[in-house]
Order: C-alpha cells, then structure tokens, then sequence
C-alpha cells in the first residue's frame, strides 16, 4: 500500500485524480494477492512496481467496440514506484504482461487509462496498443485500449 499511495500522491501533483482512499484500496490490493493475480517487479530489493492480471472486464467494456475478440486478458492497476519511474519498469511490466498472454494463449490483452494520464496513454500507443473507445468510470473519462496477442 505504500507504493499506491506513493502513487496517488505522485499523480495528484501532477493534476491527475485517478487514484484515491476509494480505489485501489487495501481490499482491492489483497483480493488480487489471495487470487495470485498481482505480480511485482522488484531491483535490488526494492519494489518498483506492481500490475495485476486476470480476466475481470468492467461493464463498462460491454459498450466498447473491441477489435479483437476471443479470451481476453485484463490489465488492472499497473502502477510504478515515483522513485522508479523514467527507467523503463512501466514497459518492462506490460512486458510481462503480454508473455503471460502468450503463454497462456490470451487472443488480446484490454485496459484502460485515465485520459488525463498522458504518460499512461503515450506508454500504451508506443506499446503497439490502439484505442477502442472509452468509458466512463467515477473519476471521468477513461480510454480503452486492445491489443492483438501474436504466438
């Protein structure tokens, strides 16, 4: 939890409301640890970031018009130590994320991102992942983005 909230306040300073006591909070985090969902990306001993896993699509995403059907793999709560961030950790998790797709046979992988999150969204569209739409979650709009798993 003090990754996240290092987080919330590392965004808030940046005019970015995403995260809050609300969400993620200590339920969220250890419901995806008892899942086996939340994987953690450490250096020298330190935890540099955090993403879970699974196949939970918000209602939401019903309204998106996905390219990519099939199993569909779901990245939720990516989030990067400040202290971390600028050295590739973000990318090197999304990373992850697509091998584990790959070898568990994932069609696609879908998330979403806060629009005010420029970095977020500049990190997936340089990923390869294109926009499906958006939705809107309690903090305003978020973009929906999909990309195709290749074996």
């Amino acid at each position: 939890m003090e990754l996240i909230c290092s987080c919330v306040r590392h965004m808030e300073s940046q005019g970015i409301d995403q995260w809050d006591e609300v969400y993620p909070d200590e339920v969220t985090i250890r419901r995806d640890m008892d899942a086996d969902e939340l994987y953690l990306l450490e250096q020298d001993g330190r935890l540099c970031g955090i993403i879970t896993l699974n196949e939970l699509q918000e209602m939401a995403y019903q309204e998106v018009a996905w390219q990519f059907g099939g199993k569909a793999l779901v990245v939720h709560r990516l989030a990067i130590d400040p202290v971390c961030q600028g050295k590739g950790f973000a990318g090197d998790l999304m990373g992850f994320a697509y091998a584990f797709a790959q070898e568990r046979q994932y069609a696609t992988i879908r998330l979403d991102a806060i629009a005010l999150n420029l970095r977020a969204v500049a990190l997936y569209e340089r990923l390869g992942y294109q926009q499906a739409g958006s939705v809107v979650f309690r903090k305003g709009p978020f973009i929906c983005f999909e990309i195709r798993v290749i074996y």
